[in-house]
């Protein structure tokens, strides 16, 4: 081999080989989400969470949010799968950024500060939660309640009594008078008609001392009165110890016991309490099983009612439930006492919930 066939080579044998360098894969761009709302995007989360078994709180929502969560998630049909990433990887990211979550009010403030505050700075903040301003006395006149303000314009004299119906919004003075004496309502009414050279000074000083009544009443340890929590206790026990214990008031305290008789609502009491109209709605909410086993029972006692029900119920549904009674056996007593617990129970959430108004026991005789 020649010189310069030799110094060729030895340069081609070092000199290094070129290598083909591929470019590292780009990641897939995210799907686009920015054509979904921020409610669809939520209830995609929320699919997907009911999908992976967690149970999602969603009565802890607004029930604005709940309704708007509910039609979401039946207009959404069919997510792909990029899509739901997308959404998923979008809102892992916000729950990283997030450091602390704050409440978005006051009522929710003092949720989560229940138990920390003491009566006064919780009733002020309720107040500024409500509208007011923290300052003016005649905003905690307003939300104090009518219980309180009769008792104030009974109290006071008629020149307070016309103050205070003068500052207090339209509906509220109406509602007080509505609720006094004939007599008294009358004489403050022609009163306000006297307000009109009463110095704002005289009525700045009249609201701060009338609020300072409002905010000093006792706090009560229990919201609803004794007759009504006795009353309650009554209602889920069994109606021969309900009797029983009744009797016992009525011996120890009759005013006390006509006022609990006046707070237990029973199944008996349905033909009386509850509207006829109101009766298809009580059907829809209440155990079609509880309904036959009652019937099955063929009780004396109950028949009123269960007759009161199948007269203004769907009447195909009242034929098939006496049909399947008069297939089953007799119920025992225990199980009659409890379908009717369960029933009379459902009404008296309904009414609670302000989905039926029952019948007031002071209207029946009327």
């Amino acid at each position: 081999m020649s010189g310069s066939n030799l110094a060729l080579a030895s340069i081609g044998a070092s000199a290094p080989q070129t290598q083909t360098v591929r470019p590292a894969p780009q990641p897939k761009p995210r799907a686009r989400t920015d054509h979904l709302t921020g409610t669809q995007k939520a209830a995609i989360i929320v699919r997907v969470l009911l999908a992976e078994g967690v149970d999602f709180p969603f009565a802890n929502i607004p029930a604005q949010d709940q309704t708007d969560m509910t039609q979401a998630l039946a207009s959404l049909r069919l997510i792909d799968r990029p899509t739901m990433c997308a959404v998923v990887e979008e809102f892992v990211e916000m729950l990283e950024q997030v450091g602390l979550s704050f409440p978005e009010n006051i009522e929710d403030a003092l949720k989560l500060l229940d138990g920390k505050l003491d009566a006064q700075a919780t009733r002020q903040l309720r107040t500024l939660a409500r509208g007011g301003d923290g300052a003016d006395p005649w905003t905690e006149i307003e939300l104090a309640e009518d219980a309180d303000l009769i008792r104030i314009l009974q109290q006071e004299s008629t020149v307070v009594g016309a103050v205070v119906l003068s500052k207090l919004s339209t509906d509220k003075a109406a509602a007080l008078l509505a609720a006094l004496p004939a007599d008294l309502a009358q004489t403050l009414a022609l009163a306000v008609a006297r307000t009109e050279t009463i110095a704002p000074e005289a009525v700045a000083r009249i609201g701060a001392a009338l609020a300072e009544q409002v905010r000093d009443k006792p706090l009560r340890a229990f919201a609803s009165p004794s007759t009504r929590r006795v009353g309650e206790i009554l209602n889920s026990t069994n109606a021969s110890l309900r009797d029983q214990l009744l009797s016992g008031l009525e011996q120890s305290d009759q005013v006390f016991a006509s006022a609990v008789r006046k707070a237990i609502f029973t199944f008996q009491d349905i033909p009386l309490r509850v509207s006829a109209r109101d009766v298809a709605n009580l059907v829809r909410a209440v155990s079609e099983d509880d309904l036959r086993t009652i019937l099955a029972a063929q009780d004396a006692g109950s028949a009123p009612t269960m007759d009161f029900l199948l007269e203004n119920m769907n009447k195909r549904l009242a034929e098939g439930l006496r049909e399947d009674a008069a297939a089953l056996p007799r119920p025992s007593a225990k199980a009659l006492d409890a379908a009717q617990a369960r029933i009379s129970g459902a009404v008296r959430a309904m009414a609670d919930a302000g989905t039926i108004k029952l019948v007031s026991q002071d209207e029946e005789g009327a």
